[in-house]
């Protein structure tokens, strides 16, 4: 993966999809005929790289689609339309790029490392629907981005913090369709009682429907990294839980915080007491003695709001 804004190993196919294939270049501006532009392949990536004069960085852990294939599984995944706009975060040298700016009205492109912008711009040369932004993706106001769908190959090391990020601050966009690392996506996606159920589980059940859409197969990408990947769909909640939210931050944080621990004793710092802990169990109808991984999401709304 890379580092905030820039590309990472995200973007995969599922399943049964066919091995890295090569494509054109850069593909003309909108759709044409309903069909998406020609894809990157893996001989015009390296080509890209070799005639910039640069090469992935291994401290940022780049590493970039190279199977059109894949791309074509995200955008059947994220259903876009000509009349949306779309946030990307690192754009990469525009592999994913390409097929967005086919598939959608408007592109807002945000790539932090500024040794790809060249190529990026190369891969762009013919499409007139998007924006480039040289921008960290860890400080960037996504509130004021004009988008509704966020459409991305996440870094892995900012990939929960980014989704969190643009739930929290970006409530124009209703629908995220991400890249990430298989146990980070299993970890958004987790039901109560798993082991990996937990702070970050919850934190985006708060704002939407998470689930897993599909695998990532490792070679669809260049370099190969050493782990798999998903592909995740968060829907966003047409309403919020009746909750404050820093209530519900605050329990659910306390919760997790000690996680092997029962709600009575783990509740202690957001409670008081384990007594008041334990009262307030069971006016929110929830066991005292149960722990945190076992509660779902109405469960922590129900004790928020009897904080």
């Amino acid at each position: 993966m890379s580092g905030a804004g820039s590309a990472g190993p995200q973007e995969g196919a599922g399943a049964g999809s066919a091995g890295p294939q090569d494509g054109a270049g850069a593909g003309s501006a909108g759709q044409q005929d309903g069909a998406t532009p020609p894809l990157l392949g893996p001989r015009r990536v390296r080509a890209l790289f070799a005639h910039h004069g640069i090469r992935p960085h291994k401290a940022l852990g780049q590493n970039f689609v190279i199977d059109p294939n894949t791309i074509r599984k995200v955008l059947r995944v994220s259903g876009l339309s000509q009349d949306d706009g779309v946030l990307e975060i690192g754009a990469g040298v525009g592999s994913l790029t390409l097929g967005l700016a086919a598939s959608a009205g408007r592109v807002v492109a945000v790539e932090l490392d500024g040794r790809l912008l060249g190529a990026l711009r190369e891969v762009l040369s013919a499409v007139d629907n998007v924006e480039i932004i040289q921008a960290d993706a860890e400080k960037l106001d996504f509130g004021s981005i004009d988008a509704s769908k966020l459409v991305a190959n996440l870094p892995y090391n900012i990939a929960t913090h980014v989704v969190l990020r643009v739930l929290e601050g970006a409530p124009q966009i209703d629908r995220l369709t991400v890249m990430v690392q298989k146990e980070v996506g299993e970890r958004l996606a987790a039901p109560p009682g798993s082991k990996i159920y937990g702070l970050t589980t919850v934190l985006v059940a708060s704002w939407g429907a998470a689930e897993i859409v599909g695998p990532v197969s490792r070679r669809a990408f260049w370099p190969v990294p050493d782990v798999d990947s998903v592909l995740v769909r968060i829907i966003r909640r047409r309403e919020p839980p009746p909750v404050d939210r820093s209530t519900l931050d605050a329990v659910v944080r306390a919760a997790f915080a000690q996680r092997r621990k029962t709600l009575r004793s783990a509740l202690v710092p957001a409670f008081g007491s384990a007594a008041a802990a334990a009262a307030a169990c069971e006016r929110a109808g929830v066991s005292p003695s149960a722990r945190a991984e076992q509660v779902g999401l109405e469960g922590f709304v129900a004790l928020a709001q009897a904080l």
